[in-house]
């Protein structure tokens, strides 16, 4: 038997589900876990690779909504 620590959330035998923030950032999650405080589910429960594959086609930019744009001004 392994004395391996196993990290659940790299556990790709798992139902998992993607969550939301308010500023539109995702994250996926696995089902047996209480969802975190101002996260909202919106996909799942499914695969691992099921909500990755919604999180690579939905968060296109991982920058924070809402924050301010940080352009150079050039």
């Amino acid at each position: 038997m392994s004395n391996e620590i196993s990290n659940p959330f790299d556990n790709e035998s798992l139902k998992f589900i993607v969550l939301v923030n308010a500023l539109q950032q995702h994250s996926l999650w696995p089902i047996f876990k209480t969802t975190p405080q101002g996260w909202q589910p919106v996909f799942g429960p499914t695969s691992r690779d099921n909500c990755l594959d919604y999180v690579e086609t939905n968060w296109t930019d991982i920058r924070p909504q809402g924050l301010p744009s940080l352009s150079n001004g050039s």
